[in-house]
Parts: structure tokens; sequence; C-alpha cells
């Protein structure tokens, strides 16, 4: 069964850090781009950042210098490491996998986890 399973959300206090994991099964991470979006209640889903298949990673500029996306080929597994974390960055934060073939996409999401950022 084709799914991403995401892990890691909470609430923490500004500031703070947390990691976001997101595991592949059915599908195998490095032949994707994959990336993270967020979602802050009454707004819509935005990119966070992504990784190509090269290795390349890119990120919104609200999350530039805070923010590491990265992948474990090994564990099929892609995290994103969150520091200095802001009441802003509240959102429920999904994990995404995409890849077209000729003329056909392909495109996974994982569930969602929640991320609140407060003191």
């Amino acid at each position: 069964q084709l799914q991403l399973v995401e892990s890691g959300g909470g609430l923490v206090q500004p500031g703070g850090s947390l990691r976001l994991s997101c595991a592949a099964s059915g599908l195998t991470l490095n032949s994707y781009v994959i990336g993270w979006f967020r979602q802050a209640p009454g707004k819509e889903r935005e990119a966070v950042s992504c990784i190509t298949t090269d290795g390349t990673s890119y990120y919104g500029d609200s999350v530039k210098g805070r923010f590491t996306i990265s992948r474990d080929n090994a564990k099929n597994t892609m995290y994103l490491q969150m520091n200095s974390l802001e009441p802003e960055d509240t959102a429920v934060y999904y994990c995404n996998a995409h890849n077209t073939v000729v003329v056909t996409t392909y495109e996974y999401w994982g569930q969602g986890t929640q991320v609140t950022v407060s003191s």
C-alpha cells in the first residue's frame, strides 16, 4: 500500500525546535520530488520546502535559515528540522511526494501533523 506517514508534531515554545518525519511505504522517496507543505487555520496551503531527486533543496522565504529538509534513503524517510520556531509557524504540516512520468503525475500526501508554537 502506497502511503506517507508523518510524525513529530506537537506543542513547542517560541524559539524551540521540532523535527518532523515522513516515512514512506510502497514508494521509493529518492525517485520523487519530496517536500513539506503547511496550512494554517483560514489560510491556503503553502509550500515550505522541497528536495529534488538530485538532492537540491529549496525553501520558502519565511523559513529560510531556520528549517532544514533532508532525506534518508536507507530508511526511505524524509525529515524537516525546524529551529527558531515562531507562532506564525503554527499549522498542520503535510509531506508530499510527486513525480511526472511522460504525461502522468503521481502524487502522494501524508495525513498531516499539527505543529503549535505558543508560550
